[in-house]
């Protein structure tokens, strides 16, 4: 075999080894993106799970705002297939926008519950409605971070794949860019339900 043989023998073993390398290193980035939406996922089922029981709960003093009531319970249902949606393709960029709607709803509607049980003494008093609207707030912050977390994961991801020579290999594959999840448009919906009592 000639020197040149070789050489080009060299040459494409090195790029291939160089492919490889960034190809498990893509996996690799996208397997973190996966883990952190479970970290979200955790924390969404968590609030899915407080919210019937807060609604039971102010059921019974709202008994004439049961529009309100029904509008929760709506947005978490809705909420709850958005996400479902996105564990099936975390990868779906319109999977991700839709849990984003859902979600902004969602936060509304209980932001909108929020207000209305702030015009009741005797529900804000009530020990159970002050023990779940604590955990909601606690919910809602550890979801703020598992966002955030998901977020750097999503841009580490995307900058890897976006980077020359990698994204070369990430193209040939087929590695789409991440989605990244985006806080919602207006201010109303940007304020976190307020929960104090």
């Amino acid at each position: 075999m000639s020197a040149t043989a070789w050489v080009v023998v060299v040459v494409l073993v090195a790029v291939g080894l160089w492919a490889v390398a960034v190809y498990n290193r893509l996996v690799q980035l996208r397997n973190r993106i996966a883990n952190a939406f479970g970290q979200i996922d955790v924390q969404l089922k968590r609030r899915y799970d407080l919210i019937p029981n807060l609604v039971e709960v102010a059921r019974g003093y709202l008994a004439h705002e049961a529009a309100t009531l029904e509008a929760v319970i709506k947005a978490r249902s809705q909420a709850q297939g958005a996400a479902a949606a996105v564990r099936a393709a975390p990868q779906s960029a319109s999977a991700m926008g839709a849990l984003a709607a859902a979600e902004g709803v969602l936060g509304g509607s209980l932001g909108r519950l929020m207000v209305v049980a702030e015009s009741y003494p005797e529900l804000k008093a009530d020990a159970t409605m002050q023990s779940l609207s604590e955990e909601i707030t606690s919910t809602e912050n550890r979801l703020g971070f598992a966002r955030q977390a998901y977020n750097d994961q999503a841009l580490e991801f995307n900058d890897a794949a976006a980077q020359f020579p990698d994204l070369i290999v990430a193209r040939l594959l087929g590695f789409a860019p991440a989605p990244m999840l985006a806080s919602t448009q207006s201010d109303e919906e940007r304020a976190a339900p307020r929960v104090k009592f």
